[in-house]
């Protein structure tokens, strides 16, 4: 009797609990209609109002033939099936673009582009900066400004959103970094370029791997970066061995396709003046409708810096395995507040296998530019913990910042 009582009670509760309640509220999703199975009879013609223009009760409703345009209108355009696409290829193809999130992140991305990781920047890159006549006047007081104008002052509202911000630091630390142009000539032979679409395509063991999409801000140059690491030290590399992360796939989370063309095209056309990439800026939240986590963001570097080399390896060299000079691109990311920086050392082409020599790149992440920007102070139990403005700022960063800047212009 007990458990029959506690049983109505349960019944009675639930009954209760959505009185009055849409459907929609309660997260019931209602069955999905079935479609009512046709049946045809050979012989038998099924008696239907389609001669007489008007729905009739008790007969069957018509099926007309699909009404197609003789004319083209891109608003009622159907796309084939993919099988009948003039670009449909049985091996399927594995694309990288700009909102993958690779589960592995930057591991995966060393196993993709045979590449081996070299923690901290080089150290010829670091000494560019720190010698006096490569530093540029007050230049503690400006990034300090900088940072400022971009957290405080650029905005009506009580403070900015981190896409506004993060952008705005960026464009004031390049607008910085131009301004040694009187002692670097150098810098005036580089412009900036966006929204371009990149497209590289390589082997990897048996499988096909493509690179396409826009990419961050892209710094080009008419001359071509030095390389980093000499011959001996890319000699080297052919006894470093890939990391795997069996059992896991390389090609997770890339998307698999079966319509596409292999193609290598930097997004400009052949005579463009200035040719070689220098240097990527990436934007941590510059897509809203894709935000990655530090390491995925660090594999989207990484993946699109390769991606600019290689094509730019291909345009110059052609087929060619192991090049006779190295390619060398650049890449940067933050959020507004902390810094990823990335030289990557293209140095073959032939990807297929794991022996041989290998490509090399210089990896410094998670770098902090300040430790906190607040519009108001932070105060806990009565204790001004954060005061309001800027505070930790470290110079240090801004020196490498401006280091990969002024690389192949010293």
């Amino acid at each position: 009797l007990a458990l029959i009582s506690n049983y109505r009670c349960l019944l009675h509760l639930q009954a209760r609990r959505h009185f009055a309640v849409s459907r929609c509220l309660t997260a019931k999703v209602p069955p999905e209609r079935k479609p009512r199975e046709r049946v045809e009879i050979p012989g038998l013609e099924m008696v239907t109002y389609g001669e007489r223009m008007h729905y009739v009760p008790g007969l069957s409703k018509p099926v007309h033939p699909q009404w197609e345009r003789d004319y083209k209108d891109p608003r009622h355009y159907r796309s084939p099936p993919a099988h009948e696409m003039p670009l449909y290829k049985e091996k399927p193809c594995y694309v990288y673009n700009q909102r993958t999130s690779a589960l592995e992140g930057v591991r995966q991305a060393l196993w993709l582009t045979k590449t081996k990781l070299i923690c901290g920047l080089p150290p010829q890159l670091l000494s560019l900066a720190e010698s006096p006549a490569n530093q540029i006047p007050d230049q503690d007081e400006r990034v300090q400004n900088a940072i400022k104008h971009a957290r405080f002052w650029d905005t009506t509202e009580e403070r900015p959103g981190k896409e506004k911000y993060s952008n705005t630091l960026l464009l004031n630390l390049l607008h910085l970094c131009a301004t040694l142009q009187s002692s670097h000539p150098a810098i005036g032979r580089r412009i900036l370029a966006e929204k371009y679409s990149l497209a590289a395509t390589w082997k990897r063991g048996e499988d096909l791997f493509q690179i396409r999409g826009q990419n961050g801000l892209l710094q080009n140059c008419m001359d071509p970066l030095p390389e980093v690491s000499g011959k001996q030290e890319v000699g080297d590399t052919a006894d470093h061995v890939l990391e795997t992360f069996y059992p896991v796939s390389p090609t997770i989370d890339l998307q698999k396709v079966n319509v596409y063309k292999e193609m290598n095209c930097s997004g400009f056309r052949g005579d463009y003046p200035y040719p070689h990439a220098h240097t990527l800026y990436f934007l941590e939240g510059a897509d809203p409708r894709c935000k990655l986590r530090p390491e995925q963001f660090r594999a989207k570097m990484f993946m699109f810096t390769f991606g600019n080399a290689l094509v730019r390896a291909h345009n110059l060299y052609g087929p060619q395995r192991v090049l006779d000079r190295p390619v060398t691109v650049q890449a940067v990311g933050t959020n507004g507040r902390i810094f990823q920086f990335m030289v990557f050392q293209l140095n073959t082409t032939d990807l297929s296998g794991d022996d041989g020599i290998k490509n090399q790149v210089w990896l410094d992440e998670d770098v902090e530019l300040y430790d906190f920007a607040k519009v108001r102070p932070l105060i806990k139990k009565k204790q001004v913990k954060v005061p309001a403005g800027l505070a930790g700022y470290k110079p240090e960063t801004f020196s490498k910042f401006l280091a990969l800047y002024l690389h192949g212009a010293v």
